[in-house]
Parts: structure tokens; C-alpha cells; sequence
């Protein structure tokens, strides 16, 4: 008898033929049953056999096929029929455990279509297992409710939802849309959502009115980001605009400088400061619009909600009218969401994470292309490795009074929530998620 290659103990094999792609194994069940399926009684005969085909794990580089010669048989009390189980095999699927269990782990980090080439099975059923994995994971992994949380979008194939723990810097969730009511449903079956003090977002509006409705006692926070971007984007508007009146040479000169335009005044270099003086002489338009782009972010320095609201009526009567239909729709926002902006002086709250953020967006735009969504959010929520973990100890216990001359310890750890956890999972780190998908680990 060949050696067990397999080294499956519950099997015993009998035969093994090898080509250049794969190993063909026949095997036999090495402890067969010794009572009725059905009854349960111990009156059991043998009543035919039949060929199984059983997928397993790759091996040296060749797919694996285990032939299993299942017996039947007839109990002699009931009558019925039955086959013998097959030890270590999937009760779904005509694979091993260990199998699917290899194909779950590697489907986060590799494309469905390799691991079906590599282990012999149609791209279907990796998929098909990949969810069912994925319904499991949904059951077990529990990430943190954030006291600050995040509502972001990023674009995998078209825009998502993402939602995010700005204090850890991780995210906990990507819906499949922006609407309404599906961030209203992901808010409402979430647990402990009186943890929650701020929200941080941009300004749209099913958003905001998602949170009011769900979590009414959050503070709503306009990120400084998507509020200041909008001033940039003003500016270059005017710039745009000026590119009819340029010769081809100036036209790519300003498009290489635009970079200097965007830039804050504070943080120009001497060349970089000198080559924006000599657009904005030329061109007092420009000039005049970057001036009114900082200043604009200069009201980001007030102390109160009442000073900015003072600054920015100031910064409205400085507009020109041959800047302010460039400057228009930042001024509608502010007008608009004036008292979630204003919340901002109040609580300093911002998606810190908006710089890693918009790199894994860049990155996932990348190797987004022939996956569905339901892979992505999963390759991004549960990448093995990612997770924000803070181990919690538990509460000092006085010991118990000697007791004959021993002295006795509580055994159970209270924790300060009143739960026997012992660690928080804070979801998935950004900045560790990015690098992953920059190594190609995902």
C-alpha cells in the first residue's frame, strides 16, 4: 500500500496516480460505520459502493483529487440505506475542510480566478465559499462604536459610504451606497450609540439627516477639509478662466504652477513665493482670488464659532464682483450648513485620517478593477494583520480575607463595562490597510 500523502489519518490510500498538473488519490474511509444512520441500531450490512471525487489541498505545485471509494449500506432493523460519512470532508461542498478553509483565508488577498486555476474548481464556487465565509466573519468581528466618528465616501466602483473611528484612525464599516436610508439602517442596528458625541462629515445632506434621525444627541461637525477645499477649488476656477487670454507658453507655465497656487502663503519656498508675485502681477485677477483663498483659511484660526461667523461676513464684503461667481458656491455652503460649520470651533473635530484615506482610495481604484464590492469591502474590513487592537486589564481586586491560613484571590476579572472582554477591536487601521495594498499583500 502507497504512503498516505495526504496525511489525513481517517483515510487509508490505496492507489496514487500523478501527471504533470495533478495528483489523482484513491482512498478508502478507515473506520467505517458500525451503526444505522437512521435508527441508530447496530444491525448494519454492506449494500454496494460508489466513487466520490473530493478536492484538497494543492500539493507540490499540482492540484489534489482524493477518489473515495464509499461503501453503502442497509440496516437490517429499519430497511433504509445510507452512506458512509466522509471524515474531514466539507458538508456543503465536495472538498476538504482544510480546503475551504485555505481558500477562505487566501480569497481575502488573492483573486477568486487564481485560486479556482490553482486548486481545480470553477471562480463560482470560490466565491460561493468566500461569502459564506464572509456571512461568518460578519457574526463574530465587532468593532468599537467610535465617540468620534467619521462618515466619509470613497470611490470603489462608484461612491460608498465609508464610516470611521477618527480618534484610532481606522474604519469600521463601508456601506454600499450614500443614501439615506442605508446609512440610516446601518446606524440603527448598531449598539451603543449613546457613545457617540461627534460626528464628522462632508457636507451631504443624507448624511446629516441619517445622524439627526438616528443619533440626535451627536454633535454634527463639518470637516475642516471638504469646507477649506472648496476655497481652492475657487481659485482655480480663476485660473481656468484665465487661460484664454495666454499664449501656449504662459497657458502651460500657469499649468505647471498651479501647484503654487494651492499652496499656503506660510509654506512657500523663496522660489516658489517669487514665481507666485510674477502671476499675480501679471494677472491681478489671480492674485486677488489667492489672497481671498487665504484669508478664507485664516478663519480657521478663530476661537469661537462667534468670532468665525464675525470673520467670514468680513471675508464676504472683501469679494470683488470679478472673483465672486468663482467663489460662489463656497459661499452658498457656508450659508447653508453655517451651524455645523460653526460646531467646528466648538469641537475641533476633523477626519484626521483624510491623507490616508485618499491614498488607499488611490490605491483600491487600482486593484478595484474586476472585483465586486461585496470583495473589496471585504478584502479592506477584513485584511488579517490590519486590525487596531487595545488589550484592556482588568480592575484591581482586593484579595479575599485568609481563609485557614491560605489566602484566596477572586478568579473572575470584572472589567470596567461590566463584560468579560479582554480586548477592543477598533476596526481596521488605515494607514496599516494602505501599506498592505502597496506591498500587493492584499
Amino acid at each position: 500500500m502507497p504512503a498516505n500523502i495526504l496525511n489525513l489519518s481517517s483515510y487509508d490510500v490505496t492507489h496514487i496516480n500523478e501527471n504533470d498538473h495533478d495528483y489523482h488519490v484513491t482512498a478508502l474511509v478507515k473506520n467505517p460505520p458500525q451503526k444505522c444512520a437512521h435508527c441508530h441500531s447496530g444491525g448494519i450490512r454492506g449494500f454496494g459502493r460508489r466513487e466520490q471525487l473530493i478536492k484538497d489541498l494543492p500539493m507540490h505545485g499540482k492540484r489534489v483529487g482524493i477518489y473515495v471509494d464509499t461503501r453503502r449500506y442497509q440496516c437490517q432493523s429499519c430497511n433504509k440505506t445510507f452512506y458512509e460519512p466522509l471524515p474531514d470532508a466539507d458538508e456543503k461542498r465536495k472538498m476538504t475542510t482544510r480546503l475551504v478553509d485555505w481558500i477562505c483565508k487566501q480569497a481575502i488577498t488573492r483573486t477568486f480566478t487564481s485560486i479556482a486555476d490553482e486548486v481545480g474548481i470553477v471562480e463560482g464556487t470560490v466565491r460561493s465559499i468566500f461569502r459564506d465565509y464572509i456571512n461568518e466573519l460578519e457574526k463574530t468581528v465587532r468593532f468599537e462604536i467610535p465617540q468620534w466618528m467619521g462618515i466619509d465616501e470613497i470611490h470603489l466602483i462608484k461612491p460608498r459610504c465609508v464610516v470611521s473611528n477618527i480618534q484610532n484612525n481606522t474604519i469600521v464599516e463601508i456601506l454600499k451606497d450614500r443614501n439615506k436610508p442605508t446609512v440610516t439602517r446601518y446606524l440603527s442596528q448598531l449598539k451603543g450609540l449613546d457613545k457617540v458625541h461627534y460626528v464628522a462629515m462632508d457636507m451631504w445632506k443624507p448624511y446629516r439627516d441619517a445622524v439627526e434621525t438616528v443619533i440626535p444627541d451627536a454633535q454634527i461637525v463639518i470637516d475642516k477639509f471638504h469646507v477649506v477645499r472648496m476655497a481652492n477649488e475657487a481659485l482655480e476656477r480663476v485660473r481656468k478662466s484665465l487661460r484664454e487670454q495666454l499664449t501656449p507658453k504662459q497657458r502651460r507655465g500657469l499649468m505647471h504652477d498651479r501647484f503654487v497656487l494651492l499652496k499656503r502663503e506660510r509654506d512657500l519656498t523663496d522660489k516658489e513665493a517669487f514665481l507666485l508675485d510674477g502671476w499675480c502681477q501679471n494677472y491681478p485677477e489671480l492674485g486677488l482670488a489667492y489672497r481671498q483663498k487665504e484669508d478664507f483659511y485664516a478663519i480657521y484660526d478663530a476661537k469661537s464659532p462667534a468670532e468665525a461667523e464675525a470673520l467670514f461676513n468680513a471675508w464676504l464684503h472683501t469679494l470683488t464682483p470679478d472673483i465672486r461667481d468663482a467663489f460662489s458656491d463656497l459661499v452658498r455652503a457656508w450659508q447653508n450648513w453655517k451651524p455645523y460649520i460653526c460646531n467646528y470651533f466648538k469641537h475641533p473635530v476633523t477626519n484626521a485620517y483624510t491623507e490616508s484615506l485618499n491614498n488607499l482610495i488611490r490605491v483600491m481604484n487600482r486593484m478595484g478593477r474586476g472585483y465586486s464590492f461585496e470583495a473589496l469591502r471585504a478584502k479592506i474590513l477584513f485584511a488579517e494583520g490590519a486590525f487596531k487592537y487595545e488589550k484592556k486589564r482588568p480592575k484591581f481586586q482586593r484579595r479575599e480575607p485568609r481563609l485557614k491560613g491560605a489566602i484566596m484571590y477572586r478568579m473572575v476579572c470584572d472589567f470596567d463595562d461590566g463584560s468579560t472582554q479582554k480586548m477592543k477591536n477598533y476596526g481596521v487601521d488605515i494607514s496599516i490597510l494602505t501599506d498592505m495594498i502597496a506591498q500587493g499583500l492584499l
